[in-house]
């Protein structure tokens, strides 16, 4: 099992870096997308990353449901999960149980026999936010860092396009 996880501010080149991580294992990779398309700006978004990574990826959309995710494409080629942090939002938008699908998905990375790359942001760098649901998520999201980066075999953090492993 090789589980890496990924992290940085907004536009730090993290998904690059998951990328070339991810090509670098035998097998096909496959790309799973966390991000909806819920407005136009976010489809050009998704249009640029597809168009960057070339027609070699398989690719599956799973806005939720992660685990499931990850054991329907176990034992192939390696997995990129972009981004933990929409699945998250994803999972707070939908009402759903974050911290169990969190000590879920942690739970199953050890189980997982082909290698994972995950990206996730670094949010909590800034100034503190000034409303009530920003702060929940920033703390949603460091908690949900810390406990995937406890699993993790590896964990870098890029900062201007730069890695640097932290685990």
């Amino acid at each position: 099992m090789t589980v890496i996880l990924v992290t940085g501010g907004a536009r730090s080149g993290k998904s690059r870096r998951a990328e070339l991580l991810a090509r670098g294992f035998a097998g096909q990779p496959v790309y799973i997308a966390t991000a909806e398309a819920l407005d136009a700006e976010m489809e050009v978004r998704i249009a640029g990353h597809r168009a960057r990574r070339g027609r070699d990826w398989l690719e599956r959309e799973v806005s939720l449901d992660l685990v499931e995710a990850l054991t329907a494409t176990d034992g192939g080629g390696a997995r990129l999960v972009d981004c933990l942090t929409l699945w998250l939002s994803n999972l707070m938008h939908a009402e759903r149980d974050w911290p169990q699908e969190i000590a879920r998905l942690a739970d199953a990375l050890p189980r997982q026999k082909s290698p994972l790359v995950m990206v996730t942001n670094e949010v909590g760098l800034g100034i503190v936010p000034d409303n009530a649901l920003a702060r929940a998520f920033r703390d949603a999201a460091g908690m949900m860092n810390q406990t995937i980066a406890a699993a993790a075999d590896t964990v870098e953090f890029v900062v201007a396009g730069l890695p640097m492993k932290l685990k």
